[in-house]
């Protein structure tokens, strides 16, 4: 069970909100607000307890210079498309409800349906400090870092933040570490991807420029496709704040088909990196391809993972693959890297090269999934956190 489980009813719209602590580690939790119509308290529920495990999963017990050492694991839902017009209000009165845990104990940034400029002005306006004021006492320099993540923040690598990359990154170069253990070229090898958001579109990004061909993109109009593959670049350009692409930057031969076409495009790689629960038991018979890699969180029903799994199609799982976003922010506030591109793009790759080469040869040496041999660790990790720093404190 989780630590805090709460749930919050709007009184304006009567929307609900909720908040999820799975785990505080020195006091602190870390994770990120969603909004998104039809959140649900399940949902925020399984994603506090994955946040805690990503935060275990960074965790290096044995290098004594790392300063970041993982927080708890936490998680905020709205129930509220948005795109609604009321969503603004409803975020800021969410936000001042959850003041008393953000001071405290809960450290939060953008999710799905939310940019951090939102998060943040919102926050403003409800009195916060920072949205992450919590982990601040455990810093050694607390004015250093804070200054150190907002120049990050600042920073823009071909026009878009490196906040808005990071992640993506992350997801690549997983992506790319598996292929590289199967002996898979990255030329030719077709990607169809579920979101070209913040976290799907860096990582279509990124995988292009490795050389993979993208052939399918979706958003919330549906499914854009070629199969000789799609100019990335040209469809990022078009995209509006919410990840949906203007069908007027779409060149001849590119094809306009129905929102679920992604699922079973001709692709060896599907990167889910929209919303939770995409793939179910009903449309994973759909699904071609040889791997699937979690972009977003929770994409994958459990029960669809296992029938995956029996013919052959290999789910990377969000806990390890979309994990370097968290992760950026605090090795960039705790001082394990500047406020730099190049440096934050060669950390997240060798950080994630290594945490899933481990996950792979676990799964392999146990002759399991990797999403079992993940939790195997996180497992691990955590009885180390716990002996060191308690439960609670």
């Amino acid at each position: 069970m989780p630590l805090l489980s709460l749930t919050w009813t709007d009184h304006v719209t009567g929307r609900r909100g909720f908040l999820v602590v799975d785990r505080l580690v020195r006091g602190v939790a870390s994770g990120g607000l969603r909004m998104r119509p039809g959140c649900s308290l399940e949902e925020v529920t399984g994603l506090a307890r994955g946040m805690t495990m990503k935060e275990a999963l960074h965790f290096d017990a044995d290098d004594p210079t790392v300063r970041y050492v993982p927080l708890g694991g936490a998680k905020g839902g709205i129930d509220c498309d948005p795109r609604d017009p009321d969503a603004y209000g409803v975020l800021v009165r969410y936000l001042r409800a959850m003041r008393p845990y953000i001071e405290s104990f809960w450290t939060m940034g953008e999710d799905l349906g939310l940019t951090q400029d939102t998060v943040d002005r919102a926050a403003a306006e409800v009195g916060l400090v920072s949205t992450i004021q919590a982990v601040h006492p455990l810093l050694d320099d607390e004015r250093a870092a804070r200054q150190r993540l907002a120049d990050a923040f600042a920073v823009r690598v071909d026009g878009i933040g490196l906040d808005a990359l990071v992640g993506g990154c992350g997801v690549a170069e997983s992506m790319l570490t598996a292929l590289d253990r199967a002996g898979t070229a990255y030329e030719g090898t077709r990607v169809s991807v579920q979101g070209l958001g913040t976290m799907g579109g860096a990582t279509a990004r990124f995988l292009s420029r490795a050389g993979l061909r993208i052939v399918a993109v979706a958003d919330i109009k549906g499914t854009i496709a070629h199969p000789d593959g799609l100019d990335i670049e040209s469809l990022l350009a078009a995209r509006d704040p919410y990840g949906t692409v203007d069908r007027a930057a779409l060149r001849p031969g590119d094809l306009e088909l129905p929102g679920d076409a992604w699922l079973s495009a001709d692709a060896e790689v599907l990167v889910p990196a929209a919303v939770s629960y995409a793939v179910d038991t009903g449309n994973q018979a759909a699904i071609n391809a040889r791997w699937i890699v979690e972009a977003a969180n929770m994409p994958v029903r459990p029960e669809a993972e296992e029938l995956l799994t029996a013919r052959g199609v290999t789910v990377l799982p969000d806990v390890v693959v979309n994990s370097a976003t968290n992760a950026w922010w605090w090795w960039t506030l705790f001082g394990d890297m500047g406020p730099h591109a190049e440096e934050a793009f060669a950390h997240i790759r060798r950080a994630m090269r290594t945490l899933v080469g481990t996950m792979l040869t676990r799964a392999g040496t146990d002759r399991t999934t990797p999403r079992a041999a993940a939790h195997t660790m996180a497992t691990d990790r955590l009885q180390i956190i716990t002996q060191r720093y308690g439960w609670y404190r």
